[in-house]
Parts: structure tokens; sequence; C-alpha cells
């Protein structure tokens, strides 16, 4: 499983840690990564994600998930959260017309 979050893109980065005596040895910084599951009201079910802590701040403060995914650029999504994108545009296109009927 890669070090990836499937909705902010975020991934490993890579530094030096520093000795006491200044010694500069490779190492690498993880992203803080959590097994999330989101409401989507959209769809109407559960949507387990592995997410960065950032991201899920991210969906908090556009509105839930499916806000954030509207928003969110196709680029940065993983291939889950893409498909999911897509599921919530399609349900959103056809729940439009309807509320326009009424």
């Amino acid at each position: 499983m890669s070090r990836r979050c499937e909705l902010t893109a975020k991934g490993p980065q890579v530094g030096h840690k520093v000795s006491h005596s200044n010694i500069k040895t490779k190492r690498r910084f993880l992203p803080n990564l959590c097994n999330v599951t989101f409401i989507s009201d959209v769809l109407g079910r559960n949507v387990r994600l592995r997410v960065s802590t950032n991201a899920i701040k991210s969906v908090d403060h556009n509105g839930g998930l499916d806000a954030y995914l509207l928003k969110a650029n196709a680029a940065a999504l993983s291939p889950r959260a893409l498909e999911l994108k897509r599921a919530i545009e399609k349900k959103a296109a056809e729940a439009a017309p309807v509320a326009k009927a009424s």
C-alpha cells in the first residue's frame, strides 16, 4: 500500500537527519495517514479512505466529503476518489432536474 493521501496526494518527502555533530544522513518524512470512514450524503453510503489528517480537516472545513470532492482538482485525487467524484456528480445531476420540476 502506497503512503499517499487519497484526497490531497500528499506523499513522503526526503530530508536530512542532522546529528549534534552536524552530520547529515538521508531520511524520509512520511505523511500522517489515517483510515477514515466518511459519510456521503449524495450516495447514501459510507466510504473508507486512507487520508492525511490535514485532508480530514479540509473535508470538515468544506462541509463534508461530497462538497470537498466536487471542489477538488481531479489531478490530485486517487483513482478511487476520482470514481467517487464522478458518481457524486452523476447523482447530483440526476437530482437537479427533479428539483426544478417540482
